[in-house]
């Protein structure tokens, strides 16, 4: 007991612990501290063996009682409180070594001290509470086993519809080929054609952009062609009001201003030309921007089929790395199912052995009860003689019985003539001790009349 592997708890928890977790109905209302302290009660413990049995053997307590009927046990009544005993002792002394307790004896049944009782009650409970913790483990790891078993079932499930999505996205049905081909080639045509009409704008592009520098700067000089034009009508203002000098300069001047104006004149022409070059090119250019417009749509339309088909590109590459991710999962579940089946396996065994064990006690127990009832069988016909042998005595009985109600009859008959006879016998005996009286009193008076004559 001192070097014992379990704690030793109070008289109080192991009662509550009993009551709460083993014992049932009344029997856990009636157990108190009072069973166990300050002497346990042989009767109490008795009842908290048995249905520690029960709880966990499923051994009932009214099965502890049960004495093999033998040809040579008298009187098998007197043996059912020792039997019972008996039982529970083997018992237990099968299953405490699981609670590591290894010094169980015959007097802890029938006078239990308190230490040792508590010692063992305390073993018992750190074995149920070792047995409710491995239960509560073993529930998990079913439910989570179940768990991963629908979660794999619903991966291959997955697995096998995205495979079923992917044959259909990468298989062209038969009548869908010749259609998928013709497509494939306009896309190839629509591509080189787009292709070069993107090199005819962009050379379209830079000649409009050369185009605009020079129309920039033709109109920068326009703007100061008429910058200047303004500074020769203001200094021909000017001049006209300073008009004193001699004719010679005026014309002079006048020449000089005409040569400016022809000037201006053609450079004005030179512009107007440029102008309706440039307006003919961008006649010309709004032609081709429709044209590329067009182009443009058919482009749209060219790309909006390309994004459906990388968007099912992308679909068919999402659902193949959804595969892997998948197939990595379901080698995960498959480890873990390998890992689980052994320890099913491992536990199965034991299980196998255990039910094993069990079998070849029941078969124990069947042959026992066989025997019992063999032995029932041949009390019930020693039964049955004796009953048959009742009923002969009963009827010897009956028929005795008969005889004595008709003697009974018959004497009663003649204990009333015996009882008439008794009445006149003592009526005529009564007469005749009257008469015998009578005579004596007569004797008498003849007596004293005889002594008086002496």
């Amino acid at each position: 007991m001192a070097e014992n592997t379990f704690p030793i708890h109070n008289v109080d928890d192991i009662v509550n612990f009993y009551r709460n977790e083993v014992l049932i109905g009344q029997e856990a209302k009636h157990f108190t501290k009072a069973d166990l302290v300050p002497v346990p009660k042989p009767e109490a413990v008795q009842t908290l063996y048995m249905r520690v049995l029960y709880l966990l053997f499923r051994f009932r307590p009214e099965c502890h009682s049960m004495v093999p009927l033998m040809e040579n046990i008298q009187y098998p009544a007197y043996h059912e409180g020792a039997a019972a005993i008996l039982s529970v002792y083997t018992r237990m002394r099968q299953f405490l070594p699981m609670c590591m307790v290894y010094d169980f004896s015959l007097n802890d049944l029938l006078a239990p001290k308190k230490l040792k009782t508590v010692f063992i009650l305390s073993g018992i409970m750190n074995f149920l509470h070792f047995r409710k913790q491995r239960m509560e483990v073993m529930r998990d790891k079913e439910a989570k086993l179940r768990a991963d078993k629908e979660k794999l079932q619903l991966c291959n499930k997955a697995i096998q519809e995205a495979e079923r999505k992917i044959e259909l996205l990468t298989t062209i049905p038969p009548e869908q080929q010749a259609e998928a081909e013709e497509l494939a080639a306009a896309l190839a045509e629509v591509q080189a054609t787009t292709v070069h009409e993107y090199k005819e704008v962009n050379a379209r592009n830079e000649n409009i952009a050369e185009l605009k520098t020079r129309i920039a700067e033709k109109m920068q000089k326009l703007a100061q062609v008429k910058v200047e034009v303004s500074e020769v009508k203001e200094d021909i203002t000017r001049l006209k009001s300073q008009i004193v000098e001699s004719p010679e300069e005026l014309k002079s001047q006048m020449e000089k201003m005409k040569e400016t104006v022809k000037k201006i004149k053609n450079s004005i022409k030179e512009t107007d030309e440029c102008v309706v070059e440039i307006q003919n090119r961008v006649q010309n250019m709004t032609h081709s921007e429709a044209a590329l417009q067009k182009v443009y749509g058919l482009l749209q339309d060219l790309e909006t089929s390309m994004e459906s088909t990388k968007q099912r590109h992308k679909e068919c590459q999402e659902l193949v790395a959804q595969n892997e991710k998948m197939q990595k999962e379901l080698k995960r579940l498959c480890n873990e199912e390998v890992h689980l089946k052994r320890v099913l396996g491992m536990k199965l065994d034991k299980e196998c052995k255990q039910n094993i064990r069990r079998q070849k006690k029941r078969e124990m127990k069947e042959q026992h009860v066989q025997e019992v009832l063999g032995q029932c069988d041949q009390i019930q016909q020693k039964r049955e003689e004796m009953a048959d042998k009742i009923q002969e005595i009963t009827g010897e009985t009956q028929q005795l019985k008969a005889k004595i109600k008709s003697l009974r009859e018959v004497c009663s008959k003649e204990t009333e003539k015996a009882q008439a006879v008794y009445d006149e016998l003592s009526t005529s005996m009564d007469e005749l001790h009257k008469r015998i009286e009578q005579h004596i009193s007569d004797l008498k008076v003849n007596v004293t009349k005889m002594s008086a004559d002496f």
